[in-house]
């Protein structure tokens, strides 16, 4: 990395000056040397950090600034609702793609950090991860899986739900949830123990779906994971939903809202 070889240039430019100046002996010049190498270190890394998070301030800016048109336009909808929820889907479909579009050409603009922050290309690849997500471009979601961060349940919980997309096989699936609960804090598995119950009751599971939902409430209190596991020991299958995690469970895309068309009453004067 650029700001180690700088660091540890520097350094060894003060120890060695210092030695063969003649004002420190060999103790005294590889201490300064030292202390030099983490000035540098600490001041050059700063610096890139101020400047990486502006860079990806940039790319929020543009996601927010998109998020809000979105919202503004549903908000003048809900006033005069649209003649077809369907055309009114696609619009915002179409309006989301733009600025998700804006916001991975910023993304590209990261790469000038490669070699000064550590993991910055898996960094970019997982915020693209993301975003390709975001407009359903699965063929580059698939370029950038093996590149991406899954430290996040959310993101785990997507390459889960892309696995079950491709029908991958069902033991590897488990052996990604498994790792990817291993370590989460108290409610932090409940996208995770959603999706997988969901995964399993759709591969006709449903023995495996109540056991991993037991297995899930030893480290969670979430109501829609205890009224699905209800569900299951009651026989009502049919009964299982994921509906009230709301936004969280839809932005997986396992499944889509169900919305219904609002209908107009005459006004009669």
């Amino acid at each position: 990395m650029f700001s180690f070889l700088i660091a540890i240039t520097v350094g060894l430019l003060v120890g060695l000056g210092l030695f063969f100046g003649g004002v420190c002996g060999v103790g005294w010049s590889i201490g300064w040397s030292f202390l030099a190498f983490v000035v540098v270190q600490i001041v050059v890394g700063r610096i890139v950090q101020k400047r990486v998070k502006a860079a990806m301030d940039a790319v929020q800016a543009v996601l927010l600034d998109g998020q809000k048109r979105l919202q503004a336009k549903m908000a003048r909808w809900q006033m005069r609702p649209p003649g077809s929820i369907q055309a009114a889907q696609a619009e915002i479909a179409r309006d989301q793609k733009v600025f998700v579009r804006e916001a991975l050409e910023q993304t590209e603009l990261l790469h000038k950090f490669d070699n000064w922050v550590p993991m910055m290309r898996r960094q970019i690849a997982t915020a693209q991860f993301q975003l390709y997500w975001m407009i359903k471009e699965f063929k580059k979601v698939d370029e950038l899986m093996p590149k991406a961060l899954f430290f996040d349940p959310t993101m785990s919980a997507m390459k889960l739900a892309r696995m079950y997309m491709t029908n991958r096989p069902v033991e590897e699936m488990a052996k990604v949830y498994a790792k990817a609960t291993r370590r989460l804090r108290y409610n932090q598995n409940v996208l995770l123990a959603a999706a997988w119950s969901w995964i399993l009751i759709q591969k006709k599971d449903v023995d495996g779906a109540f056991k991993a939902l037991n297995a899930a409430l030893e480290k969670s209190d979430n109501e829609t994971l205890k009224a699905n596991r209800d569900h299951l020991a009651n026989n009502r299958v049919a009964h299982f939903s994921n509906t009230a995690l709301g936004d969280q469970w839809y932005a997986l895309l396992l499944e889509e809202p169900r919305i219904h068309q609002q209908r107009m009453r005459p006004q009669w004067r």
